[in-house]
Formats: C-alpha cells, sequence, structure tokens
C-alpha cells in the first residue's frame, strides 16, 4: 500500500435485499488490506441514511462501493444516494467492488462509472469483480483466492493515489473554487 497522508475513505453497501451477502463482501475487501490502512467508515444502505451519511460522504477523501449486479445494473438504493448527494462526490475518486454471477458484477459497475463520471468522481481502472460468490461463504465468511486479494489491494493502493493526488482540487472547491 502506498504511503499518504491521513486519509478517510466511506465504503458502500449497495445491497438491501433479504438474505444479501453485501457485508460479508464488505468484510472480506477490509480484511485484504494491511493493519495501517487508511480510515474507513462504512454506509449500509440497508439501515437508514441520512445527514450523518451526507457528513461522511462530504469528508470523505474517496469511495469504495460494494454492489451486487441486479438486471444488468445496479441496485435502485445506490442510486438514490448518488442523486442525493453532488457536492459530496466531487473531486473524489470511486473503486468498485462487484459480485453477481458469471459477470461478477461487471455490468453494474460499467453503468456506475458513467454516473459518477457526471458528478466528477474518478474511476479506478482496478477494482474487484467477485463471480459467484455464494460458492465461496462459509457461515457467513467469504473466503477467496490470492489473486482476488491481491486485486483488493491493489484497487486501494490506486485509490489512494488518485485520493492524494485530487486533494488540491477538494481544497480548492471548499474555497469556493470550481
Amino acid at each position: 500500500m502506498t504511503p499518504s497522508t491521513h486519509l478517510t475513505f466511506v465504503l458502500i453497501i449497495a445491497s438491501v435485499r433479504a438474505g444479501r451477502i453485501g457485508p460479508s463482501v464488505a468484510r472480506w475487501f477490509l480484511d485484504q488490506l494491511p493493519p495501517q490502512r487508511p480510515e474507513f467508515d462504512v454506509v449500509d444502505l440497508a439501515e437508514p441514511t441520512g445527514t450523518t451519511t451526507t457528513r461522511l460522504l462530504d469528508h470523505a477523501d474517496g469511495f469504495v462501493v460494494v454492489t451486487p449486479e441486479y438486471n444488468h445494473s445496479y441496485p435502485g438504493e445506490l442510486k438514490v444516494l448518488i442523486d442525493s448527494h453532488r457536492s459530496e462526490w466531487k473531486h473524489k475518486p470511486v473503486t468498485f467492488v462487484s459480485y453477481g454471477g458469471m459477470s461478477g458484477g461487471l455490468r453494474a459497475v460499467e453503468h456506475l462509472r458513467t454516473v459518477f463520471a457526471e458528478l466528477y468522481v474518478v474511476g479506478t481502472r482496478n477494482g474487484v469483480a467477485i463471480h459467484m460468490p455464494w460458492d465461496h461463504l462459509e457461515d457467513g465468511t467469504l473466503t477467496l483466492d490470492d489473486a482476488a486479494a491481491a486485486s483488493a489491494r491493489q484497487a486501494m493502493d490506486e485509490l489512494i493515489w488518485w485520493a492524494e493526488l485530487l486533494k488540491p482540487e477538494r481544497s480548492a472547491g471548499a474555497r469556493g473554487v470550481a
């Protein structure tokens, strides 16, 4: 993991369906990062969101979106969260941890990239795509191979790099410069 100044990220769990595995996927992702990882706040869309969520998004240096693929796209609750905020996203990076069937959630990510780009959010090139995650769950714990773990660390490294690079833009925005 690349060295960084103090950074805070928000991990968003997008699934709200009964029997969901989003929290297990989120836990797995965080467990792949070294102990000196940046600070993370978690926004679980299955729980009520409000002013606390807005404050977390606003103060974040970047985002990790953990999303399933629903009907070749992403959950509606995630769209509501995205569209309910605007300035909170601007000049920040996002990486994606997607999961689903054969596509591993990649179709959801492709839709999200265009939505976030409209909000001046930089989507990382690297991310994590988990194919058939339910086949790798045991007692609620997701267990994946070393290649998947390496992809999580690589995605986080890139997210940190972009967060550092975009920091001057976020500071300028705070001063009212667009």
